[in-house]
């Protein structure tokens, strides 16, 4: 009798390359932990490394600083011949916050998203209709119109065909959106040993890789917050750090809507990360601060410019990273005010909701 027989196939180990991905995968980590500090990140790397036999007797720690210099990951030329992560360490890095945090999701096509609109999109779709005038030719369906007009008017004679027979293609819109991410970089972020600025950060690179890769015509801007809001680049992310600040929603919101008056995306939203209250204010040059319970004079300019987003049509969803119950009744009627979206949650399920709701706002105009 002949067959086959089939066995597990198990594919050729390399040792010193799985060892170097590895700890690549560990480093980029710590690297995100640190700040960007990749110094500090190669010494508990070496640490991890004493407790957990991370490396072999054939790969140790000193090989893998060699291949991160010589794969274009690390680089000691600077004036200070400090250790330094690489452009291409930034990528890997947002690449790889993008395969953790959205890693299960089904590959699309690339380019933007489809809106539930149709009419003169830019790609054709698979819905049929008559033609009607101011049509353009190029979204007659030949084929359809062809097979109609010999229905309509049999094969005798002249070839006929009329406007009649004429069927159209509809076209999909595809929606362009506008992002502003703000993250709240006040002192609560590392507060009572819990850090919660390093999710944010690797949620924040996820969106911007997932964005760059799958939906170019998109926009992204990224905000920071604390005593004050500034604009930072992508490619900062992994070098963002919190500060003795407090929490000034009302800056970050202002610049939020101030990037977004300059897209021309008809789509636009804002998404922000926070784990508590605003808590403080600039008047004229003076920063009027108060960390005690919710502060009116604060919470009536933050509430008046959740209207005015609401007036522009920017919607503002809220990913609040705390469960206090005052907190709960701030994002309610800052929400609500906004006719936004909220969310209350863990570090673990941040990711995940933020992709839903970008998902969502992709098949709708706002």
């Amino acid at each position: 009798m002949k067959g086959f027989r089939f066995t597990q196939f198990v594919p050729p180990q390399d040792p010193e390359k799985n060892t170097f991905e590895n700890l690549l995968n560990i480093f980029l980590q710590l690297v995100t932990m640190t700040g960007g500090d990749a110094a500090e990140a190669l010494s508990w790397l070496s640490n991890l490394d004493k407790r957990y036999n991370l490396t072999n007797p054939n790969y140790g720690i000193g090989d893998f600083i060699e291949d991160l210099k010589s794969k274009g990951y690390l680089t000691e030329e600077n004036q200070k011949g400090e250790f330094k992560i690489t452009g291409k360490a930034e990528q890997s890095i947002r690449k790889s916050a993008l395969e953790e945090i959205f890693g299960k999701l089904k590959r699309g096509k690339s380019g933007q998203h489809k809106t539930t609109h149709s009419g003169q999109g830019e790609e054709r779709g698979t819905d049929r209709r008559s033609y009607q005038f101011g049509d353009n030719l190029d979204q007659i369906a030949l084929t359809d119109s062809l097979r109609n007009a010999q229905v309509n008017h049999g094969f005798g004679g002249d070839y006929l065909l009329t406007e009649d027979d004429l069927e159209i293609v509809e076209n999909e819109y595809k929606s362009q959106t506008s992002t502003v991410l703000m993250i709240d970089i006040s002192h609560s972020m590392i507060l009572y040993g819990e850090d919660r600025i390093t999710p944010a950060k690797k949620v924040a690179m996820a969106l911007a890789e997932l964005i760059k890769t799958r939906y170019p015509k998109d926009t992204l801007d990224i905000i920071v917050f604390g005593n004050d809001a500034w604009q930072i680049e992508i490619k900062d992310l992994p070098y963002l750090q919190v500060g003795p600040y407090h929490t000034n929603t009302v800056a970050g919101l202002e610049l939020a809507m101030d990037l977004l008056r300059r897209r021309k995306n008809p789509n636009k939203q804002i998404f922000m990360i926070t784990d508590g209250k605003p808590t403080c204010l600039k008047v004229g040059i003076k920063y009027y601060k108060n960390a005690f319970g919710i502060d009116s004079k604060i919470l009536n300019r933050t509430l008046k410019l959740a209207a005015q987003c609401r007036k522009l049509k920017i919607p503002v969803t809220t990913f609040m990273i705390a469960s206090d119950p005052y907190l709960k009744e701030f994002v309610k009627e800052f929400t609500k005010v906004n006719n936004g979206n909220a969310y209350y949650s863990s570090l673990k399920g941040l990711g995940d909701l933020i992709f839903e709701d970008f998902r969502r706002n992709r098949t709708k105009r706002f």
